[in-house]
């Protein structure tokens, strides 16, 4: 072919050669510059080719832009074969194709933009799905044909034994889960109690296994447990039912698990529908009937006052004090009602105040006749605070509070292991929140209204505040979230239950009650007010252990769990071993350095000195740390440097 119009055409262009370039500070696109000298005898190198390969690749520096060449037009006219090296100014001369010759093709194919990929058309997403469709079947294809022509006995072993299979393709690396031959159609159940290990392996197990099952937890729905014993014949849990077929506890599981035929069994159990023999799951929204709640023996007499007493806002040292009545309205109106003497009437009013149906509008007394002012538990001011008080205030009979202390360990139990990671490290909030079991719990918060703590013994009443608290940090972050400083402030002091006639906040428990009124750097923060009677219920031994059992719901805090009255020093010195070992300490050896937990210097007056804080710490660490913390405290080789962790305060969801 003659190109002799073609140079002739360069020629001429070539005294203008700025007319149809884009050049920017001698800067040029390699692909343009690439698609301009095709067609001519220049031979393009890009700067880091080497020049005796024969490769046509081209070396991709950022953005594909290359330096321009040195030499000049009129060498490169004398010998065109001449290989060009892209450094110079030369390519401010290089001229576009002629408009005569074939124009490139551009790539087959839609080009899609980022809109496209962030908001794709419906005809796309099926193309999109199809696509994906076809990839599977060709790699489902593409393995049975590689075990049918393998004949690899372990590979077949291996897909029996587990239906996550690990494969090497092409050098990438997929893993193929595999359908079971039947489709499960019928029901697993399980009947469980809390804080149980039997319990917990099976649940374990079923996860792993990937089945849908239903718990039946007897001591959330302590009705079910007259089903249990009328199937099986005994209280005892684990059971297991694969339909209305009962299975067994732990040890058959087990059996079966070891023979090797769990799946082949499962599914001659579970290839049917399940009938109405089966056990029923758990039904949201309906309580056992409560045969023991009666109705106060004082609330005769707390309707009548309700209804006659003049309640209204008086001035009381100098303060205007709201919603309150006199002690000796009271008593006119229970001596009229009664037709008894004033002294009966103070003694009813005594007895209504000992059961928190009223309080002194300061705390100062019980109870007395004449001008002292008294409210109801409803109308004092911290009650539009207090998020387990819905209306009204529980009037039924305040029941035992070791017993209710124990029906909240099994609740609050229950919710964790069926709504928690396996180390409890994680919580799903949004699950609790939509749960049976929390439902029942908020029915159980509002038992506390007119509990009687101070029949508590001393161990009971640490283990009660501890699950108290942790269930409360779990209630809080469901009903109001913590995001930002001024979240946080209000999540600690701000979020209140109403317990025994009082209110309690987060902060009150911890510091008031588990650390016995100690003050903390924090200004927000105020002990009980002098005449309260929940100074009471304090603590009189501080034990440091205790910031080890409470969770704040954040990833740098303790994890959640619910302590027991009988074992609540051993789960407490667990939970501090757990802590320590899990981050709560680093020993840095070459730097002399000690990196702690920040809960540590924030209750710093909890611990002894610096020295004798680590001793104490070595009780709980593995020996491994414990060896090394010793070496920097006995080898006389300088001070040791103590370092605080950065408290992460994100949500442990």
């Amino acid at each position: 072919m003659d190109f002799s119009h073609l140079e002739k055409n360069i020629n001429e262009e070539s005294e203008n050669p700025r007319k149809h370039e884009k050049v920017t500070n001698g800067i040029i696109n390699y692909e343009e510059f690439k698609r301009y000298t095709m067609y001519s005898d220049i031979v393009v190198s890009s700067p880091d080719s080497n020049s005796n390969s024969s490769d046509h690749g081209h070396a991709a520096t950022p953005n594909n832009y290359f330096p321009i060449d040195s030499e000049s037009p009129e060498e490169t006219q004398k010998n065109p074969m001449k290989e060009i090296s892209i450094d110079g100014p030369y390519l401010q001369k290089i001229l576009p194709p002629h408009p005569q010759l074939p124009k490139l093709e551009p790539p087959r194919g839609r080009r899609v933009s980022l809109d496209d990929l962030l908001h794709p058309p419906e005809k796309f997403t099926v193309d999109m799905m199809k696509l994906i469709r076809r990839s599977g079947n060709a790699v489902s294809k593409r393995l049975s044909f590689l075990l049918e022509r393998n004949g690899d006995e372990d590979s077949k072993v291996e897909l029996a034994e587990s239906d996550v299979t690990e494969f090497k393709i092409s050098g990438v690396k997929v893993l193929v889960k595999l359908k079971r031959d039947e489709e499960i159609r019928g029901r697993i159940t399980f009947f469980s109690r809390s804080n149980c290990r039997d319990s917990t392996a099976v649940r374990l197990f079923l996860r792993e296994q990937g089945f849908d099952f239903s718990e039946v937890n007897i001591d959330v729905y302590t009705e079910r447990e007259k089903e249990l014993i009328e199937r099986t014949g005994r209280s005892q849990v684990p059971q297991i039912f694969f339909n209305e077929k009962h299975f067994g506890g732990l040890m058959a599981l087990n059996a079966l698990r070891n023979s090797g035929e769990f799946d082949r069994r499962i599914m001659e159990f579970l290839s049917e529908k399940c009938s109405g023999d089966a056990p029923s799951p758990v039904m949201y929204g309906f309580d056992e009937e409560n045969k023991d709640a009666d109705v106060d023996e004082m609330m005769r007499f707390v309707k009548v006052l309700r209804q006659k007493l003049p309640i209204k806002d008086r001035l009381m040292k100098m303060k205007i004090v709201k919603n309150c009545f006199a002690g000796g309205e009271m008593v006119e109106i229970l001596t009229d009602h009664l037709d008894c003497g004033r002294m009966k009437a103070v003694e009813i009013g005594k007895r209504l105040a000992k059961k928190h149906f009223i309080h002194h509008v300061f705390g100062e007394n019980e109870f007395e006749d004449g001008n002292h002012y008294y409210r109801f538990l409803e109308h004092e001011p911290f009650i539009s605070k207090c998020y387990n008080f819905i209306g009204s205030t529980n009037d039924m009979e305040p029941q035992n509070a070791a017993i209710v202390g124990q029906k909240l360990f099994k609740l609050m139990t229950a919710i964790l292991e069926s709504y928690s990671s396996n180390d409890h490290s994680r919580v799903d909030y949004m699950r609790i929140s939509q749960s049976e079991e929390f439902r029942r719990y908020l029915n159980l918060a509002q038992d506390l209204h007119r509990l009687n703590l101070v029949q508590l013994s001393t161990e009971e009443k640490l283990a009660f505040f501890l699950n108290l608290y942790n269930a409360m940090v779990i209630h809080a972050l469901i009903r109001i979230g913590r995001e930002g400083m001024m979240a946080r402030r209000f999540f600690f002091t701000d979020f209140q239950y109403v317990v025994g006639g009082y209110s309690y906040s987060l902060s009150s428990i911890r510091n008031d009650i588990l650390r016995d009124r100690r003050r903390l750097s924090f200004p927000f923060i105020r002990p009980f007010m002098n005449g309260n009677t929940r100074q009471e219920l304090g603590l009189q031994k501080l034990n440091p252990l205790v910031h080890f059992g409470l969770c704040d719901g954040t990833k740098s805090s303790p994890v959640m769990r619910f302590f027991t009255p009988q074992g609540v020093e051993a789960e407490l010195k667990r939970a501090a071993r757990e802590f320590f070992q899990n981050g709560g300490i680093e020993v840095v050896l070459d730097k002399r350095t000690i990196h702690l937990s920040r809960i540590i210097k924030w209750y710093k007056e909890d611990f002894s000195e610096e020295k004798k804080m680590l001793k104490w710490i070595m009780s709980y660490i593995d020996a491994n740390k414990a060896g090394l913390l010793t070496h920097l405290l006995g080898d006389g080789g300088g001070s040791v440097n103590i370092v605080y962790q950065d408290y992460d305060w994100s949500i442990n969801n």
